[in-house]
């Protein structure tokens, strides 16, 4: 399970001229924060982020991916085979009984206490 990611906001930030003038400073302040947001005219464009944190993230994100894949094969499953109870021939004939009783119930639904 990934830590917490900071906040964009709450980031060391190096502007872009620092970035390129003072690099292994800016390396040694990710290895350090583990990333740094990298700023043009104020303005954060991106985040440098530590290797091993940058696997973390993109194993973090197959693994959401392939739980999110199953939950959608669980559910096209589940859909085809209803589909399926639909196509049936006799399926038909069943629909075509509930269009005719037209609402109505061949026996009194049970009520009571115990129900």
């Amino acid at each position: 399970m990934l830590a917490p990611l900071k906040s964009l906001d709450t980031l060391p930030r190096q502007n872009a001229s620092q970035v390129k003038n003072r690099w292994k400073d800016v390396v040694r302040q990710v290895r350090q924060s583990g990333s740094v947001a990298i700023t043009n005219h104020s303005v954060v464009e991106m985040v440098l982020v530590d290797a091993q944190q940058y696997r973390d993230l993109t194993e973090e994100i197959q693994a959401h991916q392939s739980r999110e894949q199953a939950v959608l094969d669980e559910l096209a499953n589940r859909f085809d085979e209803r589909l399926a109870v639909l196509q049936r021939p006799e399926a038909r004939d069943h629909l075509q009984a509930l269009f005719e009783a037209k609402g109505k119930l061949a026996r009194a639904p049970k009520v009571g206490e115990s129900y």
